[in-house]
This record gives structure tokens, C-alpha cells and sequence, in this order.
């Protein structure tokens, strides 16, 4: 189960940061006059309704007369899918927001990771970093070293599963209900989960700042290439 949960989740943080500056770029000209607090409540109502759709739309199809069970499980995994790429946009976006450009996968991950967990990723994080009061997508994304970066990781990955397992096995079984209850339940699931999002990413950044931030930029980190040893001639 760890294996394809790590797959989707790297394919999830795989978007390329320019996307997002110029999504975010895009709500602010939309709304000329936007704080950055207004910009963010934006970028959570945009997400909401995208998992709520997604959500719904696998409940309508996996309630159908002609759609199996194996069929239903198959459109929920697709949904999970659906799910994590969407949080990753969002976590990036409002990241954006906040003046933090993240090209390193293994800090998008953390930071997606916290999202979807909301205080308990919170604070699996202060507990595995060490860290007190301080914003946890800022400490995931610009100070906290890499190895403890995929240490996080590993905790987050097992406790999200955990979680996934629980919550999706459950909408899986509730879409196939048929009448619409489906699909009900499909939205139900979706807002609940996209909610706990949300949730986790004001925990995890904070309060938007008063105005836009100059752009700090994190690098991928590079390799470390071994060098030569040095041998003295005599």
C-alpha cells in the first residue's frame, strides 16, 4: 500500500512551480484589489469545489446499475489521485502567498503531507523537528535540514495512510449506493476531506501577510559529488 501512496504522492507535488506563481498571478488580476488574506480564501473556495465535484462525480458514476464493485474501487483510487494533486496546488499556491517558492520534492511533499493531516501533522512535525511555536510550513520549507525533512516524510506517510484508508474505504462503499446518494455522499466526502486541508494549511502557515512578499526561492537540493583525493608529490 506504501508503494502506490508514494507514487501518487510524487506525481501530486510534481507541478511545475511557474504553474503556480502564474494560477496564484492569475486569481490576484481577477481580483485587482485582493489583500493577501482575500487572495488565499479564494484559492480555498477554488479548491473546495474542485474536490467536491471530483468527489461527486465518482459517487454518480460508481452508483450506476452497470458499474461493479471492483469498477467502484478503481474510480475511488482515481479520486485519491485527484485529491492529492489538487491539495498540492492548493498547499503550493498558498505557499506562493506567502513568498515561498519550493522546487525541492521532498519539502513539497512534507508540506502536502502536513496539509492533509491537519493538527496531528502539525504536530508529528514539531515532534520529529524539534520546533516549538514556530509556522510549520515555514520551518518544513526553509530552515529544517533535508534529512530531517524525510524523516517527517516517512512519519506523515504512515500516519496519512492510516487516515486515507480509513476515510476513502468508507466513501468508496457509500458511493455505491444508488438514487443520488451516491453522489450525495461523494460531495459529503470530498468538503470533509478538502475542509481538513484547509484546515491544516492555516495551522501550518499562519496568518497571510499584510502585503505581498518578494519571492523567496527554494532550490532543489543538489547532490553532493564526491571529490578526488589530494595526493602530494614528493
Amino acid at each position: 500500500m506504501v508503494a502506490p501512496v508514494e507514487k501518487l504522492l510524487d506525481k501530486a507535488v510534481a507541478i511545475p512551480s511557474a504553474t503556480i506563481h502564474a494560477h496564484v498571478q492569475k486569481v490576484r488580476s481577477r481580483n485587482p484589489h485582493a489583500t493577501p488574506e482575500q487572495v488565499v480564501r479564494l484559492l480555498e473556495k477554488e479548491y473546495l469545489a474542485v474536490v467536491q465535484v471530483a468527489g461527486g462525480a465518482v459517487g454518480a458514476v460508481a452508483a450506476a446499475p452497470a458499474v461493479g464493485t471492483g469498477t467502484a474501487f478503481a474510480l475511488t483510487v482515481s479520486d485519491v489521485a485527484t485529491f492529492f494533486g489538487a491539495s498540492a496546488a492548493f498547499a503550493l499556491a498558498v505557499a506562493s502567498v506567502h513568498g515561498i517558492d519550493v522546487a525541492d520534492t521532498d519539502r513539497r511533499k512534507a508540506l502536502l503531507l502536513a496539509s492533509i493531516l491537519g493538527e496531528s501533522g502539525a504536530a508529528a512535525v514539531q515532534d520529529a523537528a524539534g520546533i516549538g511555536s514556530v509556522r510549520v510550513a515555514r520551518s518544513l520549507l526553509t530552515r529544517m535540514p533535508l534529512a530531517t525533512v524525510r524523516k517527517v516524510n516517512s512519519t506523515l506517510t504512515r500516519r496519512m495512510i492510516r487516515r486515507q484508508v480509513a476515510k476513502q474505504g468508507g466513501l468508496a462503499l457509500g458511493r455505491l449506493a444508488p438514487f443520488g446518494i451516491g453522489l450525495a455522499i461523494g460531495v459529503a466526502g470530498g468538503r470533509a476531506l478538502a475542509h481538513t486541508v484547509i484546515d491544516g494549511s492555516r495551522i501550518a502557515f499562519g496568518p497571510a501577510p499584510a502585503v505581498f512578499p518578494e519571492m523567496l526561492v527554494i532550490a532543489p537540493t543538489a547532490p553532493q559529488i564526491p571529490t578526488a583525493p589530494h595526493i602530494e608529490r614528493r
